[in-house]
């Protein structure tokens, strides 16, 4: 067997092993060395290598406890290639309980990094040179942002053949095909050739168990197809709704925001999504759907102003499952 040893901030990871890896970042003013936290499982036999992210945004909590399970059902010898798991990525923001870096950018516009760059440029570069350039496959685990909620959905390139397929084996409800952002993880390692899957389920600081279910059997999805590792999981099969447009339906006015509408749920062109009205109830505006789709996501917060995104739809009207 030819070896097929990883190697990570100078640590070997033999076939066979399960290593966890501390690599520094940076450190605090007070000293402290600040790191980031990595799981390699290498299989015995070679194979695929795939990433797994969580916490990009420190404040998306989601992905850390999908990575977590995962990680407790895999053991090194029934796997084929490796498992290579970074489940807290901006592990400032996540002590924080901040979406942002402590200079407030956002890691995820800051990829593929400099090594001679703002901290998070430096550890964008971090992430890119030792985990994303070992991998031929990777998964970055997203919730939405504050104060809203995602249905589990995937967002991808799916003009691209692998990444469709990766998308398809996933199984989330939704696959969205979208075109990648400036700056972000999934734009700097499809540059490179890697198919990249964004998963979005749930909300910032809360754990979403529905979310966090189909994310966990996502990823076995994908490693199944992938040959990488036999099911654990008794995992139905799925097929997602592919999606190429979406669309936010926007506050006509300010108000206080009654929603008649639930994640997930299929609406019709002119269906009512909810009502926006003032504190005394006398004054009320209906807010109603533009299009026929589905409901992806909704503001949390039920206090909104003229403008404020409230639900997010994903159009259906010429597509089908």
């Amino acid at each position: 067997m030819t070896d097929h040893t990883i190697e990570i901030a100078g640590t070997a990871i033999a076939p066979g092993q399960r290593q966890q890896l501390e690599i520094p970042v940076a450190q605090l003013p007070t000293r402290t060395m600040i790191s980031l936290p990595v799981m390699v499982i290498n299989g015995h036999e070679p194979g695929p290598k795939l990433w797994l992210s969580g916490a990009i945004h420190g404040d998306e909590i989601n992905g850390v406890e999908i990575i977590r399970q995962v990680l407790n059902k895999i053991h090194p010898q029934p796997l084929r290639g490796a498992i290579i798991a970074v489940p807290i990525v901006n592990v400032f923001g996540f002590m924080e309980q901040s979406r942002y870096l402590p200079d407030r950018r956002d890691l995820n516009r800051s990829f593929p990094g400099s090594s001679q760059g703002s901290l998070s440029a430096r550890l964008a570069y971090l992430f890119m040179t030792e985990i994303v350039d070992q991998c031929t496959h990777g998964i970055d685990l997203h919730t939405a942002g504050q104060p809203r909620v995602n249905l589990p959905q995937i967002r991808a390139n799916l003009d691209d053949e692998e990444t469709y397929r990766c998308a398809q084996a996933f199984g989330a409800p939704l696959m969205i095909h979208s075109s990648t952002r400036d700056g972000s993880l999934r734009q700097a390692a499809s540059k490179q050739g890697i198919p990249t899957l964004l998963y979005e389920g749930g909300e910032a600081l809360r754990f979403d168990p529905y979310a966090i279910e189909v994310g966990v059997m996502g990823i076995f999805r994908v490693m199944d197809l992938l040959g990488m590792y036999p099911q654990p999981l008794a995992i139905p099969d799925f097929n997602s709704l592919k999606v190429t447009k979406t669309k936010w339906v926007r506050a006509s006015r300010s108000g206080i925001l009654h929603l008649e509408v639930k994640l997930g749920e299929k609406v019709e062109k002119k269906q009512l999504l909810g009502i926006v009205t003032d504190a005394f109830g006398e004054t009320s505006a209906k807010i109603r759907s533009p299009e026929t789709g589905v409901i992806i996501g909704h503001v949390q917060n039920p206090l909104v102003n003229k403008g404020d995104g409230i639900v997010h739809l994903a159009l259906t009207a010429s597509q089908s499952s």
